[in-house]
């Protein structure tokens, strides 16, 4: 059974910044063949869309409330899939989850998490003064 780890959630300062990682613990389940994608579910609400990384070309995508302050990327040697937070804000309070699919694009939009396939366990993100 794949298994995709978040790490690195944590209690920030408005303004601070995080590192996000979503391992991927089985070798054969690569980077190369899933897209990646970050969903965030803030306390009382639905989960939503942030960022994506497809497989084809390592391309990426963002929801508006990333742009600009959020990074993805991935260490295809490590099968490891990032998410670096700058310029944090208290409505980016949530818990992050990494997610796979098989297909190349990315899928970002309301409900799209069901067009994925794998999911992680979730990592706490608490932006607080």
């Amino acid at each position: 059974q794949v298994q995709l780890v978040e790490s690195g959630g944590d209690l920030v300062q408005p303004g601070g910044s995080l590192k996000l990682s979503c391992a991927v613990s089985d070798s054969t389940f690569t980077l190369e063949d899933h897209t990646i994608a970050w969903f965030r579910q803030p306390p009382g609400k639905e989960r939503e869309g942030v960022s994506c990384i497809n497989r084809k070309d390592g391309n990426t995508d963002y929801k508006n409330s990333a742009e600009g302050r959020f990074t993805i990327s991935r260490d295809i040697t490590k099968n490891t899939v990032y998410l670096q937070m700058n310029t944090l804000k208290p409505e980016d309070t949530a818990v992050y989850y990494c997610a796979a699919r098989d297909g190349y694009i990315c899928l970002l939009g309301p409900r799209t998490d069901d067009m994925y396939d794998y999911w992680g366990q979730g990592t706490q993100v608490t932006v607080s003064s």
